[in-house]
């Protein structure tokens, strides 16, 4: 699995610098402000996601890298919006000084707006695939990132801080702000890869399951992980009096609800045989990653 993820990962990062050169931006500052976010690393995993959903519907998911590199810009956005000032307020991100920090943070937030457009872009230069379900596919990703997705959820952890809402409540800030675009990201490659309702149905429950067990290891590694390996700082959601599933429950039951996520996330595959082994191995390590 592990070898996987860094064979696709290292071919995103070729495509994702490829299709960032091929467009033509009227202000170097601008670009050299969305590569340095772009290509800052990161564990590459919602393109890797995308790719690994059509390999469970038995076809090979890199065919489908365009896409998936549309999802990373969007990811990227979202990240250098997020650490902004009148955001998280963060100086450091994969290790290295956040974009606003390099860049001032009027740049900062146009490169993020850049990168979310430029990925619509991308998106369609896709090959291989009817025109219909591309339009469907960019249209769950459009959905996801919006409103009712990432920027929905980030509008109602903006108004948390310091309101310590009900678990309810933090779950749907975290099935927007995190788990949309995990969803979007399986959803279409598998749509992508042309899957069957059953094979849909069974990969969006996995995607449901993954973006919760993603996000409580996310809110422990806040509480106990080293800085150094994470990239970022750690005890910034106590700081800022942010609600998480620790400090909502307790780090023994956050921990009970991330294995809980994990096992529903591998029972929603039985449908699949060994080629959704990735996906299967991918969730169970989650919960015991240090970064």
């Amino acid at each position: 699995m592990k070898d996987i993820m860094i064979r696709r990962a290292k071919l995103v990062e070729t495509d994702l610098l490829s299709e960032l050169r091929k467009t033509k931006s009227l202000d170097e500052e601008l670009t050299r402000a969305m590569e340095y976010s772009l290509m800052a690393g990161g564990k590459r995993l919602r393109p890797i996601l995308l790719m690994a959903a059509a390999d469970a519907v038995g076809v090979n998911g890199e065919k489908f890298i365009t896409v998936a590199d549309a999802l990373e810009m969007i990811h990227t956005y979202s990240l250098i919006h997020d650490d902004l000032p009148a955001m998280d307020n963060d100086d450091y991100r994969r290790g290295k000084l956040t974009n606003h920090k390099v860049f001032g943070e009027a740049m900062a937030i146009l490169a993020g707006d850049a990168l979310l457009t430029l990925a619509f872009e991308v998106a369609t230069r896709q090959k291989d695939v009817p025109p219909d379900i591309l339009v469907r596919v960019i249209s769950e990703i459009s959905t996801a990132a919006g409103v009712s997705g990432m920027v929905g959820g980030q509008a109602i952890d903006l108004r948390s801080e310091g309101v310590h809402p009900d678990l309810s409540t933090l779950k749907l800030m975290h099935s927007g702000k995190t788990g949309a675009l995990f969803r979007a990201a399986i959803r279409s490659g598998a749509l992508l890869a042309r899957a069957d309702d059953n094979q849909l149905d069974a990969l969006t429950q996995y995607a449901e399951a993954f973006g919760l067990a993603f996000q409580i290891t996310d809110d422990i590694l806040d509480v106990i992980g080293d800085a150094k390996i994470l990239g970022k700082s750690t005890g910034s959601d106590a700081k800022k009096d942010k609600a998480t599933y620790v400090s909502l429950t307790s780090l023994e039951e956050a921990r009970r609800y991330a294995r809980e996520a994990v096992d529903s996330a591998i029972d929603a595959l039985k449908i699949f045989g060994e080629e959704a082994d990735f996906l299967r191995e991918l969730v169970k390590y989650l919960i015991g990653r240090d970064k």
